[in-house]
């Protein structure tokens, strides 16, 4: 039986999956498993760590993205996060933007499956925690399925036993990072063949899912389901996560209760200098499609940003959102 490790993740998207969104999205959800912003081998090597790979224990399981073709450095940035109490580190050989490009590393690395193997024996050979692979299913003209599984066979040789695949090809070029998300057709077919083809392997299937219910029907076909904007766009889906996929039977929270449940969080990244809208923006569409949503997200757009708001700005807009009449202070002496 596979594990369940990677039932449901969440993935990693720039700007938008820091550690502040990881803390938001673990008060819904115990079990789904979430990833970090991609980070570059040399800036976990020779960049601020305490800015760039801090994170909070309940964040856990939490997965490192890395984003590199060196397998010395790989390695290295490896086994940092290892010791810096990583659950896992996946490589990225899915992201098309010309900057990762020029970097030589990204979705352009599927052309090079040799030196994806190369890196992942290196990173494997410095670390006991998994290492694993976020893939697109080809790029430009290399996109028949003998490509991909060739790709596959060789990175699973050198021991990956985890493949998250985006079910689109990347253009390289001639298409934004935002168009490579949404023009390229998704084939699910061709990620469902995977799975058929390699049983033993764990595959994780991400691009263009939206509903828990279209994640239940991947799940008749691959071991996992990663979504991406629907999870950070939308994300109170989350708080049904643990009850429909991992069997659990606590109570699924409110919106409410998860705001109040953030609010010691807010209040003690504030005392050590952060911005409260560094942390509200990601909370912005807790209500979607809820009667009060837009009242909610003008309140903190509004009044959350600069140097100047602070904790009374989420406390009222959560009295707002929740239709309560407290008193602002009255809450948030509640909150304390």
């Amino acid at each position: 039986m596979q594990s369940q490790s990677h039932r449901f993740c969440v993935a990693p998207m720039m700007e938008w999956t820091d550690r502040h969104c990881r803390v938001f999205h673990r008060l819904m959800t115990r079990h789904a498993r979430l990833y970090t912003e991609m980070v570059t081998a040399e800036a976990v090597m020779h960049g601020d760590r305490a800015r760039l790979l801090a994170f909070s224990a309940e964040e856990r399981p939490l997965a490192l993205q890395l984003g590199g073709s060196d397998p010395a450095k790989l390695a290295s940035a490896a086994a940092i996060g290892e010791a810096l109490g990583y659950d896992e580190i996946n490589l990225n050989v899915g992201c098309p933007s010309d900057r990762v490009q020029e970097g030589r590393f990204g979705a352009c690395l599927m052309a090079e499956r040799e030196l994806v193997a190369a890196c992942i024996a290196a990173m494997k050979a410095s670390v006991a925690i998994p290492v694993t692979v976020k893939c697109r299913i080809g790029i430009d003209d290399q996109d028949s399925e003998r490509d991909f599984k060739r790709f596959i066979d060789t990175v699973a040789d050198a021991g990956v036993t985890t493949f998250i695949v985006h079910a689109r090809k990347a253009w390289l070029s001639g298409l934004s990072p935002k168009e490579n998300r949404e023009v390229p057709p998704l084939d699910y077919g061709r990620v469902y063949r995977l799975k058929a083809a390699r049983p033993e392997l764990t595959i994780v299937i991400n691009g263009g899912v939206e509903t828990l219910e279209a994640c239940r029907e991947h799940l008749a076909h691959v071991d996992g389901v990663m979504l991406g904007r629907a999870a950070y766009q939308t994300p109170y889906l989350l708080a049904e996560v643990d009850r429909a996929f991992f069997g659990s039977d606590a109570p699924v929270p409110s919106r409410g209760d998860v705001l109040r449940c953030l609010v010691p969080y807010v209040r003690g990244e504030m005392a050590a200098g952060a911005r409260l809208n560094s942390i509200t923006r990601h909370i912005l569409g807790l209500y979607h499609a809820q009667p009060r949503a837009r009242v909610f997200r003008r309140h903190l757009s509004e009044h959350g940003v600069g140097e100047g708001p602070g904790i009374e700005v989420l406390l009222e807009a959560i009295a707002l959102a929740e239709g309560q009449s407290e008193d602002v202070r009255a809450l948030a002496f509640a909150a304390d």
